[in-house]
């Protein structure tokens, strides 16, 4: 079992080295060069517990201007991608009846992530396959903005699918398995 600290070092080697290495969100860069990212790991198992991690994380985000993005990482929980996926549901759910529709955005990463219609070792999953499950939660204002100055971001889905399946499963999990560390 590893602590917040090394899961969160962890997170960022992914981000790093996965993310903005295989340049799948042209955006993140400018995110860790500036220090607006956050990151908080809950290593509850209770739904409860976790859902109300996500809100205060939504608090933390209307209080302080200064963070962009949140990386709510679940270090012990929803191993299980459909169980995840309930919770990304819920999570969406919370927004949208609190009048967050429009101001936060979520992201979804999780170790199993499989695209709906796409086989389980597609090397495509990789574009969202993460070191832990986590719910990445975004401005959506600062997202419009990044959007304004990049030419075809409709396309960056399929860039990185292409990107994905070119360098292949086996290169796609080692890169990602290799963020994790003793």
């Amino acid at each position: 079992m590893f602590t917040a600290d090394e899961i969160i070092v962890q997170t960022k080697k992914w981000i790093n080295e996965v993310v903005i290495g295989c340049n799948f969100c042209p955006f993140a860069a400018k995110a860790v060069k500036q220090h607006t990212i956050y990151y908080k790991v809950e290593d509850s198992n209770d739904t409860d517990i976790c859902m109300q991690a996500f809100v205060n994380e939504t608090n933390r985000l209307d209080d302080d201007a200064t963070i962009e993005t949140v990386f709510l990482i679940f270090s012990s929980s929803y191993a299980a991608f459909d169980d995840y996926l309930d919770l990304v549901d819920l999570a969406e759910e919370y927004l949208l009846q609190n009048g967050y529709e429009g101001i936060y955005q979520v992201a979804s990463f999780h170790p199993l992530y499989v695209f709906a219609g796409a086989d389980e070792n597609d090397a495509a999953n990789y574009t969202n396959r993460s070191v832990y499950p986590m719910l990445h939660l975004l401005r959506e204002a600062s997202i419009d903005k990044a959007l304004e100055n990049y030419k075809d971001p409709e396309n960056i889905p399929d860039r990185n699918i292409a990107f994905a399946k070119k360098k292949g499963l086996l290169y796609m999990k080692m890169l990602r398995d290799t963020c994790i560390s003793d």
